[in-house]
Formats: C-alpha cells, structure tokens, sequence
C-alpha cells in the first residue's frame, strides 16, 4: 500500500481528496493535515510515501513544507494539489522537487490518473538496476504533464486526451477501451474516440487479443515515442 499525507487547508477539501484517495486501489490515507506545521508533524509520527500538498496554508506556503522536508532528510514524495496556478509557482515547485502539479479544481477522475500514474513509477523504481532508454522515457513520461496532441481536432479536448493517455501510462499492460472507460471516469463512446485519434497520431498502439470465440478484442497501449 502506498501511504499518503493529505495536506489542505480548508476541512471539506480535505476530506474530499482523502476520500478520492481511497478510492484508488493501492492508496490508502496515513493522515490528514490543514496547515504546514501539523503536515511536518504528521510526518514525523506517521511516516508517508507521498503528500498531497496544498501551497496556501495558513502559516507557510507549500514549497515552503517541502524545503523543510528536504532539509530534515525526509523524502516523501510530493504532488502540489493547489489553485495556484502562476508560472513562478509551478516552476518553484519544479525546482523543489514535486513530481507533479494539480491544479484547482478537480475530479476523481483527474487525480486518479496522477495516483496511478505514480504508483507505475514506484514498481518502475523498484525493480532497480539499470534502465534502457525505453525505461527512462516511461519514468519520465509516467508523470509528464505534456500535451498529448498539440492539435486537436475541433470538438475535441485537451485535458479528456490527456486523461486517457495518463491511463494507459499507469497500466502495467494493453487495456480495452471498456478498461480505460472505467479507469478515466468517462464513457465508452468517449474513450473510443479519443483512442481512435491518439492511434492515428501514432501515440497509442492497438494490438488484438483473441479469444475462444468471437472477434478479436481490441487492446490499446502507449507509445514508447508518445
């Protein structure tokens, strides 16, 4: 299980994103926290993989936890989940080391892709050793925030595309679109499309998988060069 630290200075917020977060297979909240002081707190007693961090707290600011965190040896792991969303503040939090930035407000579905896209980054780490190029570019895209498809066609959505491709990212192998469906928090008939236009993008690959009977499932996974 991973532990996470949900750090946010309104109570309802908070308790949302704590339940958002255990509904993600895998995760599980370790503490909740509403100001920077109490969040250091917490992970002095109750150790976590990864914070959920607000950046306005009533008495420091979020990249100011994490320098703390750094300078007391911690490590966590940390995703900004905040409605600051000026470039200085999003570069800051770069620099500090936060693996990625969700910006204000939410769904489910959005900081499900993020959870699961870092839970395929920890197995990827954890297997150690050394890594190929193909490995590196899936560590790195695991969590990129890049556009998936700078030119969409009319109609279609940026932020919908990228949900899909963050779902295909966190998967440990191909998906149907049912899969992806369910896992993006949109309908079939969404994904469908949406995967039809990565694939004739060449940034999603589509692979058959046949069974006893019937025709043939279609599959669908992520590009290497995506």
């Amino acid at each position: 299980m991973i532990d996470v630290l949900v750090v946010d200075d309104d109570v309802r917020v908070a308790d949302v994103n704590a339940a958002y977060v255990a509904k993600v297979p895998g995760f599980r909240v370790a503490a909740v926290a509403h100001s920077a002081a109490e969040a250091l707190s917490r992970i002095a007693e109750t150790p976590a993989d990864l914070i959920l961090l607000d950046h306005y707290l009533p008495d420091e600011n979020g990249l100011a936890v994490v320098q703390e965190l750094r300078r007391l040896g911690h490590q966590t792991d940390v995703i900004m989940v905040t409605a600051a969303r000026d470039v200085a503040t999003v570069q800051a939090a770069m620099r500090h080391g936060a693996l990625q930035y969700l910006v204000k407000p939410f769904n489910f579905a959005g900081l499900r892709t993020k959870l699961e896209a870092y839970a395929a980054l920890r197995r990827t780490l954890d297997g150690g050793g050394e890594a190929e190029q193909a490995e590196v570019d899936r560590m790195f895209g695991a969590l990129s925030a890049a556009s998936v498809a700078p030119e969409l066609p009319k109609g279609h959505s940026p932020t919908t595309a990228e949900v899909v491709r963050q779902v295909l990212l966190a998967a440990e192998g191909p998906l149907s679109a049912q899969e992806i469906a369910e896992r993006a928090g949109m309908s079939r008939q969404t994904a469908q499309r949406y995967l039809k236009l990565l694939e004739r993008t060449n940034r999603v690959r589509l692979s058959l998988k046949y069974g006893e009977t019937g025709r043939p499932e279609h599959r669908y996974s992520w590009t290497t060069s995506g």
